[in-house]
């Protein structure tokens, strides 16, 4: 990855209103899964996209959330969960699931919300020639705003169309909006300490340790898709991902972070992808949220691999990589914000 940019976009303010009843095509089963998965994306133990459903995430979230709260470790990882699993009893002991209230609420389009669209070729050759990657309809930049994918947003709002417009009127999940335009003013390691001193501006996002990432490593279970930040060994945050595929794994061992980049170009190597080794030939597709790295770029000194977001958060966790790290868009940013240049990482 040798060119980063960073994509201005207009500022966007969500606009919420108090409270929404769940439709009427979402039983009370479903209802307590989102408030679920809502409640573990606010501690930082991404349950995957939300979409009211019991699945392999939301169980590795809550394993890991138990943990952390120093519950005991689970014996191994949860199985896929069944297609019917929607229905099945939540084990919430001891989890203040109250402080999601509501579950839902209606979100008003925003003049921002529909600027950032635009047509995306599948060709790299033709995505090089644009200028961004923008999402591809109202509904998908709606979706991804509310970490969900388009069915769920669907489902929420039977007749929805992805010709979204200003003003129009949408029930999401309550969770806390992914900001596309804040992603350019992100500060790498400020979310262990928001509020630790202003960083040095001779520095870069790249020098090595801070006073906020002291302690901070990452861990990246490649069997079990999951991510894990830890501070002095103790788990604070997880995340599923999709890690490399058995022909370009994720290279095991023990790295570390070279530095963030924020809204980066995306250098797609045929030859880097399928063989892991650097090609003369090559296609710069521009930033955007459609990006195949996403909107974050987490680079390790290790040539070609780093950790990055997606443009199809429906993959996570269940198609293989090229090597990278793969994550939602939002579990990116958020990761982004715990760690810096120099944190150590283990792949394993």
């Amino acid at each position: 990855m040798n060119r980063f940019a960073i994509l201005y976009t207009a500022f966007s303010i969500p606009i919420l209103s108090f409270a929404q009843d769940a439709p009427e095509k979402i039983d009370a089963a479903r209802e307590e899964q989102t408030r679920l998965q809502i409640f573990l994306d606010q501690q930082n133990f991404g349950p995957g996209k939300i979409d009211g459903k019991k699945g392999e995430f939301t169980d590795k979230a809550l394993e890991r959330y138990r943990k952390a709260q120093g519950g005991a470790a689970p014996a191994e990882e949860a199985k896929p969960a069944k297609k019917d699993a929607g229905s099945e009893k939540l084990n919430v002991e001891g989890l203040d699931l109250a402080k999601v209230d509501p579950v839902f609420t209606e979100y008003t389009v925003t003049k921002e919300d529909t600027e950032n669209i635009g047509e995306v070729p599948e060709k790299p050759a033709a995505q090089a020639k644009l200028k961004s990657m923008p999402y591809e309809s109202v509904l998908e930049a709606v979706a991804e705003k509310f970490h969900s994918d388009v069915d769920f947003i669907k489902e929420l709002n039977p007749g929805i169309s992805s010709e979204l417009k200003e003003g129009d009127k949408v029930t999401v999940p309550n969770v806390e909006p992914f900001d596309l335009a804040a992603v350019k003013e992100l500060k790498p390691g400020t979310g262990l300490d928001e509020a630790a001193p202003a960083a040095d501006e001779k520095k870069t996002e790249e020098d090595e340790d801070s006073s906020t990432t002291k302690g901070v490593s990452i861990r990246v279970d490649v069997s079990a898709n999951m991510l894990e930040v830890l501070k002095d060994k103790q788990i604070i945050a997880a995340f599923p991902v999709t890690p490399g595929s058995d022909s370009i794994p994720t290279p095991k061992g023990d790295w570390k972070v070279k530095g963030v980049a924020k809204m980066p170009d995306f250098r797609r190597d045929e030859k880097m992808l399928k063989e892991g080794v650097r090609g003369d030939d090559a296609h710069i597709i521009p930033p955007g949220p459609n990006n195949p790295v996403g909107v974050i770029w987490i680079a390790l000194n290790k040539e070609g691999i780093g950790i990055h977001g997606t443009n199809d958060p429906d993959t996570i966790g269940r198609a293989a990589s090229h090597g990278c790290i793969r994550l939602a868009n939002w579990d990116a940013v958020k990761l982004a914000k715990l760690v810096k240049g120099g944190v150590p990482v283990t792949v394993e």
